[in-house]
């Protein structure tokens, strides 16, 4: 009796022969090191930055120097009246126990967590993103609470996607962090559903994470 052969088998022999032939590339000398984002002429990385991480609902606020950035800190404490601030990363934690700012740094309250205050591995001027990653326990810190305040130093804004990844190559080398996430603005979806079949789905800010990202920009750095 002939053996019958299942679609999985079929799908399997398509995929070694596709292994094991590789097709020409119908494109013959494509450039994959050239940058793909141009700084503006005239305009700084710290200004390219500030720009996009603007327009992508971000809300920033300069710091001249830590004991600057410490103080509108507590004045942005002060007027929001918070008392569940979380932070499980060490740098920030020297900042805030310096300051007298009280934080959670376990897990037993998390559900009343009104904001999370983390660093970040790089600031992305082409983009407006920052990036960060679980090496800075960043994994809940920025997707949990409902507002996400990140501590950086002008010295961090790189250029793009591909100078963040070599900062991390530098940094860590072979040990790098099990998650490294790019986040642009607060969290948002246009996913949900309108309510009326003629209307467009709006976006939702807030949907997925925080509904607010606001950024301390210490500038250890005049010029870039």
């Amino acid at each position: 009796m002939e053996q019958q052969t299942t679609s999985k088998e079929k799908i399997l022999k398509k995929v070694r022969q596709a292994l094991n032939y590789k097709s020409k590339s119908s494109f013959q000398n494509i450039d994959l090191e050239s940058p793909i984002f141009v700084r503006p002429e005239g305009e700084t990385l710290s200004e390219m930055f500030v720009k996009k991480f603007v327009d992508v609902s971000g809300q920033f606020v300069y710091c001249d120097n830590q004991f600057d950035c410490v103080d509108k800190l507590l004045d942005l404490i002060e007027q929001r009246k918070w008392k569940y601030i979380f932070s499980w990363e060490d740098q920030i934690q020297n900042i805030l126990d310096d300051s007298g700012i009280s934080y959670y740094d376990k897990k037993e309250h998390l559900d009343k967590i009104q904001a999370s205050i983390t660093g970040c591995e790089a600031l992305l001027a082409s983009t407006g993103s920052i990036l960060v990653s679980s090496s800075q326990n960043a994994r809940a810190m920025s997707i949990w609470p409902p507002v996400h305040i990140v501590i950086a130093r002008r010295s961090q804004i790189v250029l793009d996607m591909k100078e963040s990844f070599q900062i991390m190559r530098n940094r860590y080398g072979r040990n790098m962090p099990s998650m490294l996430s790019f986040v642009t603005g607060p969290s948002r979806t246009a996913d949900l559903p309108a309510t009326e079949i003629s209307e467009i789905p709006e976006t939702i800010i807030g949907a997925h994470g925080p509904m607010e990202l606001i950024l301390f920009l210490i500038d250890d750095r005049k010029q870039d």
